[in-house]
C-alpha cells in the first residue's frame, strides 16, 4: 500500500481519496471513525474554559467521579466518563491502559516491563505512568507487537 500526503492547493479543502480493488468493511469502518472523529475538547481549570486539541493530551484519568485531561504542564478537568473519552478517541491512538487511565500513544516515548506483567510507559512531558497487566495486550496490539516481545 502506498500513502501519498500533498498540502490542498490555494483554498482547496481538505480531502482524503482513497484507491482500492474493493474496500473491505475494516477498511470502510477505519474511515468513517475518522470522519465521525471529534478531535476538540472543552477543559475547566480554575475560573477558565478552554478549548483543547486531543494532540495536546498526554492522558485521561477517572479520579473521584471526575476525569481530568493531563496536558504538558497543565491539568483540566472534562465533562465526559472516561468510557465517553475512550469511545471517541480511541480511532486517534488513544487506548485504555488501567481501568482509571487512557494514553495517548503519541505521547509515549518508550515502555519499560515491570514485574506481574504490567508495563511503565514513560511520557515525552517525563511522567511515567503505568500499563496495567489488563490492558497489556491491548496496548501491544495497537503497537503492531506480537505476545512475548
Amino acid at each position: 500500500m502506498k500513502i501519498i500526503i500533498e498540502p490542498p492547493k490555494n483554498a482547496e479543502e481538505d480531502v482524503v481519496i482513497v484507491r482500492c480493488a474493493s474496500p473491505d468493511p475494516q477498511l470502510i469502518s477505519m474511515l468513517l471513525s475518522f470522519q465521525t472523529a471529534k478531535t476538540d475538547l472543552t477543559g475547566y481549570i480554575d475560573d477558565r474554559i478552554v478549548r483543547l486539541n486531543y494532540q495536546d493530551v498526554c492522558y485521561f484519568e477517572a479520579n473521584e467521579n471526575r476525569v481530568f485531561a493531563y496536558c504538558n504542564s497543565e491539568v483540566y478537568e472534562i465533562k465526559y466518563k472516561l468510557y465517553e473519552l475512550e469511545e471517541m478517541y480511541t480511532p486517534l491512538d488513544f487506548v485504555r491502559c488501567s481501568k482509571s487511565m487512557i494514553v495517548n500513544m503519541e505521547k509515549i516515548d518508550f515502555l519499560s516491563p515491570l514485574f506481574s506483567g504490567k508495563l511503565e510507559a514513560n511520557l515525552k512531558n517525563g511522567e511515567k505512568i503505568i500499563i496495567s497487566r489488563q490492558y497489556v495486550h491491548n496496548l501491544k496490539s495497537k503497537l503492531g507487537m506480537q505476545e512475548g516481545e
